[in-house]
């Protein structure tokens, strides 16, 4: 078999990114630049690098950002009070409460704190019920990013069959009720597995497109996949500074087109959640302030 269609996420990012470059210094020529503030309780490396990116891309892309750091020690009723802080401050459209939390910190209560037209990550569950119901709202970053990677590549999923691996609030779920939508890019026959289902791989060997979203390192191996199929590795865990993917590697055998273990979905997530922070700016001032 022939080496696959690799899908890097990196041209798909660049894409979005030249999409929204026009559309961010058009709401700076409207008022003000769109506004993303985070707020990260704790020293989790991972997490301060990830907060650390957003910051970074804000300032390349002329955002303004607001970084709000609270100690390890912070009470729920301090992260409480952060997350009242930035709802109120007209200078932020969008807050990104960085998960995990430490234990102590009740993170869904806080969540639901957070202002669901201001909540860049689209997990509120408010904005979970805009999707559900094809309403408008911010998308969670991550399927977003899958379906923009599907289109950018030009992988038809209309009418197909699409095995997604994994059920989870982050990924599995929203993925599956965004790619459901009728919409050129979606539309397709979903059906959701996880390692409850006794006999999984009998759905994603009939699927065209596998999905996988379990946070499971090598879970789908290539006796799990039809030759030819389409494979996205959404979901990853992490070994210190090791990433380790769904997707064995082995399965670049298989398939017809598949993300590389590195750069697949990883910077369409980032380029998702700056175009739900255009579009939460937009929605701001719309429809009277916000005109061509």
């Amino acid at each position: 078999m022939s080496s696959p269609l690799m899908m890097s996420g990196g041209p798909v990012a660049d894409a979005v990114f030249a999409d929204l470059r026009p559309r961010i210094e058009k709401l700076i020529a409207n008022g003000r630049p769109p506004g993303l503030a985070t707020l990260l309780v704790g020293a989790d490396d991972a997490s301060a690098r990830y907060v650390g990116m957003k910051h970074a891309k804000a300032a390349e892309l002329g955002c303004h950002s607001v970084d709000v750091h609270l100690d390890v020690d912070a009470t729920q009723t301090e992260v409480l009070d952060a997350i009242a802080a930035l709802n109120a401050d007209d200078t932020v459209d969008a807050v990104l409460f960085q998960y995990p939390a430490p234990p102590h910190i009740d993170f869904e209560a806080a969540l639901l704190t957070l202002d669901p037209d201001k909540d860049v990550d689209g997990l509120h569950p408010v904005n979970m019920g805009r999707l559900a119901l094809s309403m408008p709202g911010p998308v969670p970053c991550t399927p977003a990013g899958i379906e923009a990677l599907l289109a950018h590549y030009e992988i038809p999923i209309a009418g197909r069959e699409v095995c997604i691996m994994g059920r989870g609030a982050t990924l599995g779920r929203p993925l599956a009720l965004l790619l459901s939508q009728k919409r050129p890019t979606a539309n397709a026959a979903v059906t959701v597995v996880h390692t409850g289902v006794k006999d999984w791989p009998k759905y994603t060997r009939r699927a065209e497109v596998v999905i996988a979203a379990a946070g499971v390192p090598g879970i789908v191996q290539p006796e799990h996949l039809t030759p030819g199929c389409v494979v996205v590795g959404g979901g990853v865990r992490y070994e210190g500074r090791k990433l380790l993917p769904d997707v064995d590697v082995a399965c670049e055998a298989v398939a017809g087109a598949i993300t590389p273990r590195v750069g697949g979905v990883g910077p369409t997530t980032i380029a998702m959640l700056f175009r739900n922070l255009v579009e939460i700016a937009e929605r701001r001032l719309a429809p009277r302030e916000y005109e061509d």
